[in-house]
């Protein structure tokens, strides 16, 4: 498989961080999509944000694709405007990160490109003492011959992430989580104090 392209997923509301675009937030004088931008970038073909609403607030020169099904329908929303973008590109797959988690592993796209050699779509995990496995559902690659069964299941109401892949088949990357989860994403304020922290 070629290099899939990358879609960064910024079309959440923020709620927990008291609204505004996350992303936008500084860390250690970078903003927190410049980082995952720059994390991302030399892993795909090439590079788009989703996001919604006014594309030029975010200052960069990546195209910025918005949902195609209205009423911020979750992660699923912005994986399907990816693969909007990205099928009359000629992309077979893309891989999406959220704009919120700056520490996601360099060799990301190379370890779900090996998982999923074993079912259609490849998700990020880490180990979990208590529970064996986290799943990281923004953190994927997506085959483009699944959009129009994505497009539909939206439309039918389908919201969550798992409950969408595991009829198709899903296989999971396991990354480490030490010295520290690197799917670590800023939702509040005290998640942005120990991103400083772990920034050290």
């Amino acid at each position: 498989m070629k290099q899939p392209a990358g879609v960064i997923l910024a079309g959440g509301l923020s709620r927990r961080m008291g609204g505004g675009d996350k992303g936008l937030l500084m860390l250690g004088g970078q903003s927190l999509l410049g980082r995952v931008c720059d994390r991302l970038e030399p892993q795909v073909a090439e590079l788009a944000l989703n996001a919604n609403g006014d594309s030029a607030r975010f200052g960069v020169s990546l195209p910025v694709i918005a949902d195609t099904i209205e009423g911020y329908a979750g992660p699923l929303a912005g994986v399907l405007a990816g693969l909007d973008w990205a099928a009359p590109r000629g992309h077979s797959h893309i891989v999406t990160a959220a704009a919120d988690t700056p520490f996601f592993p360099p060799d990301l796209v190379a370890r779900l490109l090996m998982a999923s050699e074993e079912a259609p779509i490849a998700l990020a995990s880490t180990p979990d003492p208590q529970r064996g496995m986290n799943r990281h559902p923004t953190f994927g690659l997506w085959p483009v011959a699944l959009r129009e069964d994505l497009r539909a299941a939206l439309e039918g109401g389908i919201r969550k992430v798992l409950a969408w892949v595991e009829p198709h088949g899903v296989a999971y990357a396991e990354f480490p989580a030490e010295p520290f989860d690197p799917f670590f994403n800023v939702n509040t304020p005290d998640d942005m104090t120990q991103a400083e922290r772990l920034l050290q």
